[in-house]
């Protein structure tokens, strides 16, 4: 893995590190600029109302929501039930792999 960490992009699920709801899995449904995005969850933050984060205050994972991601790119939204299914369906694949002992691969901060 090189030093440089590689761009945000739209559906990707990160894992919050600082801030009030630090330590809760979020997705990425919109880049500000380099330094800051949008995430939601469907559930506390719904799509309508996302979060601006910093991206130094998030963990990038390696895992992409194509049904996000498809959603957005081609109707501009993304309905909050298929943020929370989304996030779901990562969950238990994490907790699948962890079981196996196998843990989860994630970028550090972007800087």
């Amino acid at each position: 893995m090189s030093g440089k960490c590689s761009p945000c992009q739209i559906g990707q699920i990160v894992l919050i590190t600082h801030g009030r709801e630090a330590g809760q899995y979020a997705v990425i449904v919109g880049v500000v600029d380099e330094r800051f995005v949008l995430l939601a969850d469907g559930s506390r933050r719904t799509f309508d109302v996302p979060k601006r984060k910093n991206v130094q205050h998030i963990q990038l994972l390696d895992y992409i929501s194509s049904e996000v991601r498809n959603s957005i790119i081609e109707t501009g939204r993304v309905t909050n039930g298929k943020l929370r299914y989304a996030l779901t369906k990562f969950a238990n694949q994490y907790v699948t792999d962890s079981k196996k002992g196998e843990p989860i691969h994630g970028e550090g901060r972007c800087n």
